[in-house]
């Protein structure tokens, strides 16, 4: 998959976290499209994201749908309520492609409680939905939104988890082009402790008075 072709779908990219890792991707040189269930709310968000970067971003807004199928890769942002029914309404265009998931199964009003649900988490959900013709990989849950919309250095890291890793190492690249450290976190059976730590992380900012807790991994090189 070539980095100077790929145009990047953001499936709910009109929410705070679609919307910041849709700005760091276009800012890196990528075509990115925001997707949301209403085409209007889509444009506008990609004439924002367009106004910021000076005009030099290549962003446009369609339906979920349509962008999906306009797209190489997919990035799925929206809440964990609306997974499901987003995943059935683009399950067709995403086949042969890959899926980055960075849906929480979280649970109001106990969102500091981790609550996974049957298949596991999110991603492996995603999974079962979408078929093995598609790869899944989960990453960017444990990154606060507040982090993304400016152009700074981020000090926390993404770890990567999914269905192979080559579809691994492409996502990767990403992280990389959003200007975070990603770490290679192993098959889709591990998204369960990725997706679990932002309860956590969500618990610890309330302990601490924070709105930024991330994670940062020690010891690898």
């Amino acid at each position: 998959m070539s980095d100077l072709l790929m145009t990047i779908a953001v499936l709910g990219g009109t929410g705070k976290e679609g919307k910041g890792l849709a700005f760091r991707w276009a800012k890196a040189g990528y075509k990115v499209i925001i997707g949301s269930r209403v085409a209007e709310k889509a444009q506008a968000v990609a004439a924002e994201l367009t106004e910021m970067l000076d005009g030099k971003g290549a962003v446009e807004g369609l339906e979920n749908l349509a962008a999906a199928q306009k797209a190489d890769l997919a990035v799925l942002t929206v809440p964990y309520s609306a997974h499901k029914d987003t995943l059935e309404t683009v399950k067709e265009a995403l086949q042969g492609k890959i899926l980055v998931d960075v849906t929480v199964p979280l649970v109001p009003p106990k969102v500091i409680k981790v609550q996974m649900p049957p298949a596991g988490s999110a991603a492996q959900e995603a999974r079962e939905v979408l078929g093995a013709g598609v790869e899944v990989v989960d990453a960017f849950q444990n990154i606060a939104f507040e982090h993304l919309m400016h152009g700074e250095a981020i000090p926390c890291d993404v770890l990567v988890t999914g269905s192979s890793k080559e579809a691994r190492q492409e996502v990767l690249k990403l992280v990389e082009a959003a200007g975070l450290t990603g770490w290679d976190a192993g098959p889709i059976e591990n998204s369960v402790v990725v997706e679990g730590l932002t309860s956590l992380l969500i618990y610890m900012n309330k302990q601490y008075s924070s709105t930024s807790a991330g994670i940062k991994i020690t010891g690898l090189k």
